[in-house]
């Protein structure tokens, strides 16, 4: 796991602060993403698995990681919290919402824990040819920590073609705007959970955010989803 430095971090906030999302280049070596994606295989590892179509979330299959996380996992996800919650923090002050978020992760999972919320997110997600995933929101209680991390554990061009990162941002009286978001094997795209705060004339207002893969035209493709909120 390489995480930018400490002195870069201002401006990779910064910048997520003012699009809605960033990606962290090469955050996970490519071996560190042979070993996620090969855990897809390993039944004891998670504690539920979704196949899509069932539920019309689209094509392909993801499953729930179970606690104890693996480590690298677990490491990820506790190092990523602390550099976003002054973020949340402020995206919630400027959108009037009361919940605010402590420096580290146990922490606030001690909170959603509280609440009900006692199941672990993070997830692998397995796609094949023809799979795609709908827009949608990972939300899953009351306690919503509005950041999350995807990261990209197959390599584009090698592994699969097709298959991008797609993100929607709703505006209110405005039609929506799509992007696609390039992704190497190894980079993790951080982005808005749900809504996020915008700057307009007359104040911030909520842009509400989506996101999803775009049909895999050839081979196999893997992510590891990083959701800071435990689910009910």
């Amino acid at each position: 796991m390489r995480l930018p430095t400490d002195a870069a971090w201002p401006a990779v906030v910064g910048a997520l602060d003012e699009r809605g999302h960033i990606v962290l280049r090469d955050l996970l070596d490519a071996a560190e993403c042979r070993r996620l994606a090969a855990l897809y295989d390993d039944a004891a590892a998670f504690r539920s698995r979704v196949v899509m179509a069932r539920y019309n979330f689209g094509r392909g299959e993801y499953q729930y990681l179970r606690y104890p996380l693996p480590p690298l996992v677990a490491e990820l996800r506790a190092a990523l919290y602390p550099r976003l919650a002054p973020l949340a923090n402020r995206w919630h002050d400027r959108l009037g919402l009361g919940q605010s978020f402590p420096p580290l992760l146990d922490d606030f999972l001690a909170a959603c824990h509280a609440a009900g919320q006692t199941r672990p997110t993070p997830l692998i997600l397995k796609y094949e040819a023809g799979d795609y995933n709908c827009l949608h929101q990972d939300l899953y209680g009351e306690h919503v920590f509005p950041l999350q991390a995807t990261v990209l554990l197959s390599a584009p061009g090698h592994d699969f073609a097709g298959g991008e990162f797609v993100l929607v941002e709703g505006r209110p009286r405005m039609q929506s705007r799509a992007e696609v978001v390039p992704l190497a094997r190894g980079d993790a795209v951080v982005f808005a959970v749900n809504q996020r705060p915008v700057q307009g004339t007359r104040g911030f207002y909520r842009a509400t955010m989506r996101h999803g893969v775009s049909p895999l035209r050839t081979g196999h493709r893997f992510t590891l989803g990083v959701i800071f909120h435990d689910a009910a």
